[in-house]
């Protein structure tokens, strides 16, 4: 019996945009029905709270949240058990007791989100989504229908409206969904949502020799706005502008997953013709830092409590770099409670915000550092994700390129790598760059940096391009 992708990939384009917006509309509903606006509109009244207001909302909040997860999530009721933590003290729990709740890290949330994290009374229509797992085996996140209205409210407020765009505008988007699965596809390399006013461009066909096609679809479609990979983003932008196609001018250029640099923001300007802006979350969704009208990152109180701590878990000063713990609080079915979720930020010495909220100004957000990988046709990628999606044996991998043909996978598998996780991995590359070589190395562990993470991502392969 075939399955959905295997029809979906042998529709004809026409009825592929079909296909995708029907998708769409499903999705549409999902994310912008129920109960968004009303969590919309609270949104945008809550960016007018004083510091003080800030405070008692985060406190009230903080504790619905632990009696919630204290009641109705098993494993917070071992872990608060363990800490003398009971539903009395719950109900009068103060922000700056944080600290007497232990920490949640990846691992445990591989490990027991899907089972004694996950409340008892779930919301309906629960479904899960995985994190990019760059670096091995992906997080599970349970979205029901509240929660994604409950994010795409803070979406809306805080990400698109700053940047002066609105979700019924029409928008052009890089991300990681395969429109388009085979390596070496015929244009059209985008695909069209027209419910919800999307053009998807394909992450995984971006070369010097489609950038026309890709300019094209740009102009045939008009969105108003980009959204999606920084990095991918970037590089379609480098390829249109080498070969001076025309595109559409933008209102704004809205993006995510790897760092924003300046050379990025110039590069889209002399494209586009309009700003940046640069946001973080990921799909755990339990903190966000959104780019304000005046170009200052801001954290966001009402998506959930974000600590900044140093390396001996004390709150860092403004002008100090430290690592974010994250207490979220628009999961219900799965509480986050000071996760250790692996990024560090700058605070800015200076607090003050140039649009008048009462919010938490950052300086710097550490970005991703993987490098470009470089097909054996020219394409550009920065994601590869997809390689390892569903192999419950890889922990931690590291994707190396050393010739344009010449690719290294260093995993670290438990209990062992199998022969059909490395075909299968093998496959899954060739599907995004071609006739590659693949050699698999089973690793202990694999090397970190200074800041305690790895590139999953490292190209010795040297281009005008990269």
């Amino acid at each position: 019996m075939k399955t959905l992708a295997h029809i979906y990939n042998s529709l004809p384009v026409s009825l592929q945009n079909a296909a995708i917006s029907t998708y769409g509309l499903v999705w549409k509903h999902r994310r912008f029905g129920g109960i968004f606006e009303q969590e919309y509109t609270a949104c945008k009244t809550r960016e007018t709270y004083t510091v003080h207001q800030w405070h008692d909302f985060q406190t009230v909040r903080l504790r619905q949240l632990l009696l919630h997860a204290y009641t109705h999530v098993p494993y917070y009721n071992t872990i608060f058990t363990k800490a003398g933590l009971h539903a009395d003290e719950l109900k009068k729990f103060e922000l700056d007791r944080l600290h007497r709740i232990p920490f949640l890290d990846k691992n445990t949330l591989r490990t027991e989100g899907i089972g004694s994290m996950l409340a008892v009374n779930p919301e309906k229509g629960g479904m899960y989504i995985s994190s990019s797992g760059t670096t091995g085996t992906p997080v599970k996140i349970r979205y029901s229908y509240a929660m994604h209205q409950r994010l795409f409210a803070l979406y809306e407020s805080r990400v698109r409206n700053w940047a002066g765009v609105n979700l019924n505008m029409k928008r052009a988007s890089i991300g990681g969904r395969r429109i388009i699965t085979k390596a070496h596809a015929q244009p059209p390399y985008y695909r069209t949502n027209y419910t919800e006013k999307q053009l998807y461009l394909s992450a995984y066909h971006l070369s010097a020799s489609t950038a026309k096609n890709y300019a094209e679809g740009l102009l045939k479609f008009g969105p108003e706005y980009m959204i999606g990979y920084a990095m991918s983003n970037y590089i379609l932008a480098r390829f249109i502008e080498e070969a001076n196609c025309e595109v559409p001018k933008m209102k704004a250029m809205v993006l995510s997953s790897e760092k924003l640099t300046p050379e990025m923001r110039h590069t889209f300007s002399r494209v586009y013709g309009c700003k940046s802006y640069d946001a973080w979350s990921g799909v755990e969704n339990c903190g966000l830092v959104s780019e304000n009208e005046f170009g200052q990152l801001l954290i966001s109180p009402d998506m959930g409590i974000i600590e900044l701590l140093n390396d001996n878990n004390e709150p860092i000063k403004p002008g100090e770099t430290g690592h974010i713990v994250c207490t979220g609080f628009i999961n219900n079915d799965q509480p986050l409670i000071r996760y250790r979720i692996g990024d560090r930020v700058t605070l800015s010495k200076n607090q003050q915000t140039l649009c008048g909220r009462n919010m938490p100004v950052v300086e710097n957000i550490e970005g991703r550092s993987e490098d470009i990988i470089t097909g054996p046709d020219g394409r550009k990628m920065v994601r590869f994700h997809h390689v390892f999606t569903g192999l419950k044996t890889v922990v931690e991998a590291q994707l190396i390129q050393y010739t344009l043909t010449d690719y290294e996978l260093n995993v670290v598998a438990y209990p062992a790598l199998s022969e059909e996780d490395k075909t299968g991995m093998r496959n899954r590359l060739r599907s995004q760059l071609g006739d590659v070589h693949v050699q698999f190395n089973q690793v202990n562990t694999i090397q970190r940096g200074d800041n305690g993470k790895f590139k999953a991502v490292v190209s010795y392969v040297t281009s005008k391009n990269n």
